[in-house]
This record gives C-alpha cells, structure tokens and sequence, in this order.
C-alpha cells in the first residue's frame, strides 16, 4: 500500500513555473514507476510525465515536452514535476499515481497505476 501527497500547486501567469512535489509513504517506493495526470474540467484524465524506479527512464506527453521535467528522489520518497513556460492550457487538476512495475510501454495509461493522490490545482492566468 502506497499513500500519495501532492503539494506545489497554485495560481501562476502564463510563462512562469511551478514545482509539483508528491510525497509517498508506504513500503518500497523505490520500486514503483511513478507518474503525473492531469484533468481539467469536463475533459478527461490524461497522462504528462512518468518516471522509472530508478529514475533512469523518463516520458512526456507530446504536450508537455520540454517545458517539464519529472525526477525523482528515492531517499526522500518524493517525486517532483518541474514545469515551466506555462500556459493557460496547462490548467488543470495534477494527479500523483504509482504502479509497482516496471515503466514498460502502458506508462501512459492511468489504469496501470494502482495508487493515486488526491490532486493539487494548477492555475495558470493569460
């Protein structure tokens, strides 16, 4: 079992940044791959980033590309979402999930993670 914590969310205008952050207790969180969905209203769930165990293997929604970067940080528990060049698209409510495999080729399916946080909002004026 796996309990996820997002923090780092909040009002910013277009072009800034922000740093999400998700804290995980529980056993073994250096095991699981870990990834970052977001949902804005009305629109489904989708995928932006997830990261391998080890931190060696990383992916990105098209979307998203260059402008985030996810790590890592076995010791501390925590996994982080470093996003810049915002914009009023990115808008939307940030998801923490793990899975307990590998990263493998469904990294971006959110019905292959097992545990979710509950979420931190991501505003991002014009």
């Amino acid at each position: 079992q796996v309990q996820l914590v997002e923090s780092g969310g909040g009002l910013v205008q277009a072009g800034g940044s922000l740093r999400l952050s998700c804290a995980a207790s529980g056993r073994a969180f250096n095991t699981y791959t870990m990834g970052w969905f977001r949902q804005a209203p009305g629109q489904e769930r989708e995928f932006v980033a997830a990261i391998s165990w080890s931190g060696g293997a990383t992916r990105y929604a098209d979307s998203v590309k260059g402008r985030f970067t996810i790590s890592r940080d076995n010791a501390k528990n925590t996994v982080y979402l470093l996003m810049n060049s915002l914009a009023p698209e990115d808008t939307a409510l940030y998801y923490c999930a793990a899975r307990p495999s590998s990263i493998g080729s469904n990294y971006y399916s959110a019905t292959q993670y097992a545990y979710w946080g509950q979420g931190t909002q991501v505003t991002v004026s014009s």
